[in-house]
């Protein structure tokens, strides 16, 4: 076993510490590129960046990178009829989902449509109450309202029902979502995930609102071909909707890796020239007064956006992102921002209550299951992740009445909760579940209860890849309080935007003494960090801390020494450049 970072084992979060080493060949062969130099070097080499890849990972660009969409399998067929319904006057349906991916993916949907001509488009994004996807009702209401197509965003692949009554009417589903074996009998189903997709397919790993992105690239191709655009009717620039996608997939945790970290860099460039009214009200409401970044969206705006799909009228979201009047907007944000308060509160008091079930179990348990017939069904997915971080194994949080009980869950490295789900669906022991590799939503009877739980242990029993979850915590670089500076930070930063399949890089100080700690906001701890030589300084913040051991140690130091880890963010406090370290995991330095 390789030794730990600081000869740390077992830290205040009782994790060990690892380090993520870099090919010491890789990291030279990236300098030698002359991009950048050897800081970010090491981090690119650890996250396994070719050295002919790193131009377009730091500075990613459309020429020549993007692919055709129509190597997209049904790409061809749905742009063909996405185009023969706007230059024909058709109605059109899209029916989205109620997170953040569907609401942009409906959004950008519906702006194209109303940018090339398309007078009459139905929007429909689910209350959560309805349940994932498409329903046979939503389909019958399309077709009595007169609509010729329907398109589904974010959602369909699995939704055969409600499909099949939709027959006599023609359906494009553009989703991203794990299949079944057999498809849906549509005009045509998009999805990069589809089984007979190459797995090195470029858009396998894309949120719904980057394949629609990708779908809507190829239609608008089609009615430039077909001479639709006109000087009345001119041709949308496509790039001024990137900023919905990059809040899609940031949102939806995709990997931002390949196109997806070009949608988001571009995306953001997009996003900070406010051209969208209803991002630029929902990034004041968020308190975004920087440019913004791949952290404003996924921890600030996206949850506003998300709380009205959990708790409130789900196509709030929806509206907000098409919203062309400011005071509309406006309007639309301050509630979006005043649901997101009720779902913190309420999440606080169901996260509680199910910290109390886990901990009352006799055992330790492989998976966790915590369920409340009152809980809102709207945030237990939010719960399930909470779980998971705190005790490292999947976690599955269930709420309901007697008459039918929904779920969601999160899990970790090596427990494929997707398929899990999936599998459980074709047994007969759920009545409709789906998702992906790490997250996944389901629903059953009550009387099924005992034997989901049941088969979900004997699953992952037999299909595990690994015997236990790792509980490290990777450390990228471990440098001096001295070190830490404004230069290294902005260096940091060229590798920005950071998420899933490009973690943020962490860092460990070592032999750092707390000059000072004291509680701020809801439970936070602020903090001053000092050298041994007594002078240098480091200011830090240790969120939803205070009643943690960390947190408490923090706020009783009693002079001891320390080594400390998180990430380097630049503080702007007063206009002036300084750093700040957000505070991930502390240890008792020997």
């Amino acid at each position: 076993m390789e030794t730990a970072v600081l000869g740390v084992e077992n830290s205040l979060t009782d994790r060990r510490w690892v380090a993520n080493d870099a090919d010491p060949d890789a990291v030279a062969a990236i300098v030698r590129t002359g991009a950048v130099n050897e800081v970010v070097a090491r981090l690119l080499a650890g996250r396994g960046v070719l050295p002919e890849n790193v131009a377009f990972y730091l500075t990613p660009s459309f020429k020549n990178n993007l692919p055709d969409p129509l190597i997209l399998k049904g790409a061809d067929k749905a742009s063909e009829r996405i185009a023969k319904a706007v230059t024909s006057g058709e109605k059109i349906g899209v029916f989205g989902d109620y997170d953040v991916d569907g609401a942009t993916s409906t959004s950008l949907m519906l702006r194209f449509l109303k940018a090339v001509g398309c007078a009459d488009v139905v929007p429909r994004i689910p209350e959560r109450e309805e349940g994932y996807g498409p329903t046979p009702e939503a389909m019958r209401d399309f077709i009595a309202d007169g609509v010729k197509l329907i398109v589904t965003v974010d959602c369909g692949t699995s939704a055969f029902e409600a499909l099949d009554a939709a027959k006599g009417t023609d359906v494009v589903v553009i989703d991203h979502h794990e299949p079944d074996v057999v498809l849906p009998d549509v005009c045509a189903v998009v999805n990069p995930k589809r089984l007979d997709e190459p797995l090195d397919n470029p858009c396998r790993h894309m949120a719904a609102v980057g394949v629609v992105f990708m779908v809507l690239i190829a239609v608008n191709r089609l009615l430039r071909e077909q001479g639709w655009y006109t000087p009345e009717r001119p041709e949308p620039d496509l790039r001024q909707w990137l900023d919905l996608v990059a809040l899609g997939t940031v949102c939806d945790v995709v990997r931002l890796r390949g196109l997806n970290r070009l949608f988001v860099k571009a995306g953001l460039s997009c996003m900070a020239r406010g051209g969208n009214k209803g991002l630029a009200v929902l990034r004041e409401v968020s308190k975004v007064k920087d440019v913004p970044t791949a952290f404003h969206l996924g921890y600030l705006m996206g949850p506003r956006l998300n709380a009205c799909g959990r708790i409130g009228k789900a196509g709030l979201g929806m509206k907000l992102l098409c919203a062309k009047d400011e005071a509309e907007a406006r309007e639309i944000a301050a509630k979006l921002d005043e649901l997101n308060t009720l779902r913190r509160q309420m999440c606080e008091e169901i996260y509680k209550q199910a910290i109390g079930q886990v901990e009352s179990a006799t055992e330790p348990q492989e998976v966790i299951f915590a369920y409340g017939k009152d809980w809102h069904a709207g945030v237990i997915g939010i719960i399930a992740g909470r779980l998971k971080e705190r005790y490292n194994v999947p976690a599955l949080v269930m709420s309901g009445t007697d008459v039918q009980i929904h779920g969601s869950g999160r899990s970790v490295a090596g427990y494929d909760l997707g398929a899990a789900i999936l599998a459980a669906k074709e047994k007969g022991v759920l009545t409709a579940g789906g998702g992906h590799t790490l997250a996944a939503g389901f629903s059953l009877m009550p009387e099924k209860l005992d034997e989901f739980k049941a088969f979900i242990l004997d699953y992952f029993a037999t299909h595990k890849t690994v015997d236990k979850p790792a509980n490290d915590y990777i450390i990228d670089s471990v440098v001096d309080i001295g070190a830490v500076s404004w230069d290294l930070v902005q260096t940091v930063s060229s590798m920005e935007p950071f998420g899933e399949g490009n973690p943020e890089p962490r860092f460990a100080v070592a032999d750092v003494a707390v000059a000072s700690a004291f509680p701020v906001g809801s439970g936070h701890v602020s903090c001053t960090f000092v050298g041994r030589n007594g002078r240098t300084r480091l200011r830090a913040i240790a969120f939803n801390a205070a009643d943690s051991e960390l947190g408490v140690s923090l706020l009783n130091h009693k002079g001891a020494l320390f080594h400390v880890a998180g990430y380097l963010r630049p503080d702007t406090y007063r206009g002036e450049g300084n750093v700040q370290l957000i505070i991930e995991d502390l240890a008792r330095a020997s």
